[in-house]
């Protein structure tokens, strides 16, 4: 078994369990071997985790290999056909060689003809048509052709309309399934608009498609025509069982750049996506250093006008995360490359792949100079863009005040490490300054409290502040940090409608509710809430229980303690039996059945078991006591009754 190359012994533990491709290395830097993986981490170190004595080829490639590299995607059919992609880009040794290019299936829409076909092909040719998929699921291709065959009336034969047309329709006007154009009965403008629906339908666009079938099927049945309507009820239901293209794919013909950044405090990754002839081809990296106090866009700005701008290999499209000074004199200085800020749609799901690739190698780095312990996950990422952070909020406290009608008012403090509790970290206070119900008050005492004592026993400082409120809590959180003073990002989540306040900012933020930022926050608000509560009722009970305890004749400090120590609660002690009462140190039967009496509010009459009377010339004998309590009293000092006692016996 061979040991594990440093390059890749510096890359193992920082690898994602996420799906990918990884690529392996020779000293040269030659592509050996491309594989995909449903879990990179757990695929890679597979190769050096066992000899491999039944594949003398795997054998080989590993003592050949010398590097690592990876690419993540968002699910293993994605790997699947970036795997495919790259073999043929690079031809590696220690794949299998494919010899053709028929390995995954489109739908292709022939729109540059005047009466255009669904067909299925399984070569990309720069036709002009428009190409769906591919497709790695053969079967939910079939589907999607068969909604389209239910819905639409795309015409199934092969003729070159108009001018090579038949004498007659063919039976699939006859049984509705086609309005013969060829015959001339349908015209090139009313079936133009029937195949901009099956575009619409094919790009993933299907609620007004969804909406005119179901419109259709209503019709149907309403005509009586209950085949049709059941066809068309039949229909619906693929419609949202359909697997959608991917997007590590385009087959629109043009090539692209895709820029993905990510950022965490004075270091920044930016990946470039290559992607020519709509096939992911290649990915690129650049770290850049010294990015604090800049804007994202200064950052975007200064890899495009510097690494990006030098290189010769661009693509006539250039696809970047948001907009930046210089945009227009870049873009001139491009020569024919276009630049694009997508917000949505195939365009930006391919910014979306771009940044998740920057957040990987960006996680890699920063492990692997040991700057954090354990990789964040990609809400913690979101949350930094959402807020407008320029630190990765790796670590988060969330702070909350609960409180009974001004009673019993407690806070809490729960700690997040990479979007993760870290209960360690959990503290809890008792409000001492406050009477009354203020919570406002409350927060600044406690959130004051807090980071005193942080500094003074130099812990670590969290990278982002939230409380649980609205305004008025984010106004007294901030006093509590300018006292200190400290600068640090502050936030509060309002309940009510899940809105973000920002200091300074004067309209809040509303998050997508879906958002997995937003779920991050409501996670950190919920656990501070839960910890807040759970110390208020606790501190509640504990003070019932203790005056009541004490406002019976006879119970004082120790006394309280030794019966709480055995019983657990209040009504422990009520429904225990005079016997295990007096067992407990300083209680006698007497005792013990007087204050179950009080406790009962109803007198008990009590009939102790009378002495034995002694035979002639025995000697009286004491039975052993119970142990000595936690404060070292046995039964010679609790367990006797003072004079004044009102629970003692008589005399």
């Amino acid at each position: 078994m061979r040991a594990v190359p440093a390059p890749v012994a510096a890359k193992l533990p920082h690898l994602p369990e996420t799906a990918g491709v990884y690529l392996w290395k020779d000293a040269a830097g030659q592509v050996l071997y491309v594989g995909k993986a449903k879990r990179l981490r757990s695929r890679v170190r597979s190769y050096f985790a066992a000899d491999h004595a039944g594949s003398l080829k795997t054998q080989a490639l590993v003592r050949l290999i010398e590097d690592l590299d990876t690419i993540v995607v968002p699910d293993e059919a994605h790997a699947l056909i970036l795997e495919n992609t790259l073999i043929k880009e690079h031809h590696p040794r220690f794949n299998i060689a494919l010899r053709d290019d028929k390995s995954y299936p489109y739908i292709k829409v022939t729109v540059a003809e005047p009466f255009p076909r669904v067909v299925v092909t399984r070569r990309w040719i720069d036709d002009g048509s428009r190409y769906f998929g591919p497709y790695t699921d053969v079967g939910a291709m079939r589907r999607a052709l068969n909604v389209v065959n239910r819905i639409f009336t795309v015409r199934s034969c092969s003729y070159d309309l108009p001018g090579d047309a038949p004498e007659r329709p063919c039976l699939d006007y006859h049984i509705g399934r086609c309005l013969a154009p060829c015959v001339a009965l349908q015209s090139v403008a009313s079936y133009g608009a029937m195949i901009d629906e099956v575009v619409l339908f094919l790009e993933g666009r299907t609620a007004e498609v969804i909406r005119r079938v179901r419109q259709r099927m209503q019709n149907a049945s309403g005509a009586l025509d209950f085949e049709r309507a059941a066809e068309l009820r039949d229909a619906l239901r693929h419609l949202e069982h359909m697997e959608e293209p991917t997007v590590v794919v385009r087959v629109e013909g043009g090539d692209q750049d895709v820029v993905g950044m990510a950022r965490d405090g004075d270091d920044a990754c930016v990946v470039v996506l290559r992607i020519r002839g709509g096939k992911l081809v290649a990915r690129d990296q650049k770290f850049l250093e010294h990015v604090e106090g800049e804007t994202d866009g200064a950052i975007l700005g200064a890899f495009l006008g510097g690494p990006f701008l030098a290189t010769t290999d661009r693509a006539a499209e250039l696809l970047v995360p948001l907009d930046f000074e210089d945009r227009a004199l870049l873009e001139a200085s491009l020569h024919g490359t276009t630049i694009r800020i997508p917000q949505r749609g195939p365009r930006r799901e391919l910014i979306d792949l771009a940044e998740q690739n920057a957040r990987h190698l960006l996680e890699e780095f920063k492990l692997a100079s040991s700057e954090a312990e354990e990789r964040a996950t990609s809400p913690v990422y979101e949350l930094q863009r959402e807020l407008g952070l320029s630190r990765v909020p790796r670590s988060m406290v969330c702070f909350d005040i609960s409180t009974n009608h001004g009673t019993d008012t407690v806070g809490s403090c729960v700690w997040f490490e990479n979007g993760r509790p870290r209960r360690a970290e959990y503290r809890k206070f008792r409000v001492k300054t406050v009477e009354g119900s203020d919570d406002f008050a409350s927060m600044r005492e406690v959130i004051g409290r807090y980071f005193r004592r942080r500094i003074e026993e130099q812990k670590p400082l969290p990278d982002l502040v939230v409380v649980d409120g609205g305004r008025g809590q984010l106004s007294a959180a901030r006093e509590a940090l300018a006292g200190i003073p400290l600068d640090l990002p502050l936030v509060s989540l309002a309940k009510k409608d899940e809105e973000v306040f920002i200091p300074g900012r004067s309209e809040s933020l509303r998050l997508p509710r879906r958002s997995p930022a937003l779920r991050l926050l409501q996670q950190a608000r919920d656990e501070a809430h839960r910890f807040a509560i759970t110390f208020n009722r606790a501190r509640r009970t504990a003070r019932t229980v203790t005056s009541q305890l004490l406002e019976l004749p006879g119970i004082g400090p120790k006394r309280r303690r030794a019966l709480l120590s055995a019983f657990g609660s209040l009504e422990g002690v009520r429904t225990a039996a005079p016997e295990a009462i007096a067992a407990v140190p300083g209680f006698s039967l007497a005792s013990a059945t007087r204050l179950l009496a009080a406790l009962h509010g109803a007198a008990l009459t009590p009939s102790p078991p009378a002495e034995p009377a002694l035979a002639a010339g025995a000697v009286a004998t004491k039975a052993p006591g119970p142990p000595l309590d936690a404060d070292g009293a046995g039964p010679g000092t609790a367990g006797t009754a003072a004079p004044n006692d009102p629970l003692a016996g008589d005399p």
